[in-house]
């Protein structure tokens, strides 16, 4: 299986990927994993909520440093879902030399490259059954017939990627998300908090990671 369009990648001394398509740095200057655990990990009250069966929602794959963030948090029992809407999937390569930022996301990586590699975009990796829908989330997700007990809202930056924060997505957003469902996002843009307010959940602005001063979450009511 190939995919249709691929993301065109520049790096940043060798180990920061960075989108040319929008101009984003994929992950923080500073350390993407500790971000990921403070944003979308601690942002939605995991692993303390994690269970059997528990649904994990994302727009934006990347590198896929989320998803092994979830994968080194989960001590469980059970399996757990891990749906991600991506646009433009980065190839095997560039993922790998991502991931060599961080040794403790990438020694246990081997299995999702080696599945990613194949071509395969559903697969199990550990106790995580993993799905990544190729496309534009604006179509992908309006169809999609699944519900989230926790997005992680990843994309590139409202200002530099606008498509991934629209109204009528965030809508998408809120009408897949489980009654009690939570999202984290490191944006404290106001027109995303208020777009999300609109959809259904209760919003608030947090302590961001780094020098990022605040960060969203929120509850569906």
């Amino acid at each position: 299986m190939q995919d249709d369009q691929t993301a065109s990648i520049s790096w940043r001394d060798g180990i920061i990927p960075v989108s040319t398509q929008f101009d984003d740095p994929y992950f923080s200057l500073a350390s993407g994993l500790e971000e990921t655990r403070h944003v979308f990990i601690a942002g939605n009250d995991l692993p303390a909520r994690l269970r059997d069966g528990f649904h994990i929602a994302e727009l934006g794959f990347g590198t896929g440093l989320n998803m092994l963030a979830v994968a080194l948090a989960y001590q469980g029992e059970g399996a757990i879902r891990f749906t991600s809407f991506e646009a433009f999937p980065m190839t095997t390569p560039d993922i790998a030399q991502a991931l060599d930022a961080f040794p403790e996301a990438r020694a246990i990586a081997d299995p999702f490259l080696d599945a990613w590699a194949e071509g395969k975009r559903r697969f199990r990796f550990g106790q995580i059954d993993v799905d990544v829908k190729i496309g534009d989330a604006r179509e992908t997700l309006s169809t999609w017939d699944g519900m989230a007990d926790a997005w992680f809202l990843d994309g590139f930056s409202p200002a530099k990627n606008p498509e991934l924060w629209g109204e009528d997505l965030m809508l998408e957003v809120g009408r897949h998300t489980a009654t009690g469902g939570t999202f984290a996002t490191y944006t404290a843009a106001g027109h995303v908090r208020q777009k999300l307010g609109d959809a259904g959940f209760e919003v608030e602005r947090t302590p961001g990671f780094g020098r990022k001063r605040h960060m969203s979450r929120g509850v569906k009511s």
